[in-house]
């Protein structure tokens, strides 16, 4: 099995639901969509692409959970703006993990998985963005590997959490703040001693 890594925008109370944009993901009621934009800055972007470019967090393959893939599929692929985000995640293998879904799936290198205990025959590293579903039952069978967790100077005080019924010794492997006060910290599994 390849190396999983969970790169997450996450709240000072652990809330992930709906980072990107207001109608993002409305489940539950959730109101406050987009929470995580203001927190964007030139150091994010820099750390963001210094691990796409050394193949870690965004470089490689992509692990997604359905709502997820259709999200990023009806954003990035029309994107022209040269974002070097955009090339990277059209190029990528994305396995989208559904019972749902039907192939042929309609983004480029896109490989349907049937089930999460499938994931484990992967062989490449990969790296889940968002997909909080899928992050936490991969959290439950212990195989995450890495989290790249971007803490937002913020409480929510609603909406779904990254570690909601989940368990996790961490260990700190490399932490910068970034001009919004947004802590990008790299963990990764306790070995037990």
């Amino acid at each position: 099995m390849g190396k999983i890594t969970l790169v997450e925008h996450v709240s000072l109370d652990g809330v992930m639901q709906a980072p990107a944009a207001a109608d993002e993901d409305t489940r539950d009621g959730f109101a406050r969509g987009g929470w995580a934009v203001p927190g964007n800055d030139e150091v994010m972007g820099a750390e963001l692409g210094k691990r796409m470019a050394s193949g870690r967090a965004l470089g490689g393959a992509q692990l997604f959970g359905r709502r997820t893939y259709e999200q990023f599929f009806g954003y990035w692929p029309e994107q022209t703006d040269g974002n070097p985000f955009t090339e990277a995640l059209n190029q990528a293998t994305k396995y989208v993990v559904s019972r749902t879904l039907r192939e042929p799936l309609p983004w480029v290198n896109s490989v349907l998985v049937r089930d999460v205990a499938d994931v484990a025959e992967i062989e490449e590293p990969l790296t889940v963005l968002g997909s909080g579903v899928l992050a936490q039952e991969l959290m439950r069978r212990g195989l995450v590997d890495e989290w790249m967790l971007m803490t937002h100077p913020l409480a929510l005080g609603t909406g779904r959490r990254l570690f909601d019924g989940v368990e996790a010794e961490l260990r700190l492997v490399e932490s910068v703040t970034t001009t919004t006060g947004v802590v990008i910290a790299r963990y990764e599994k306790r070995e037990e001693a």
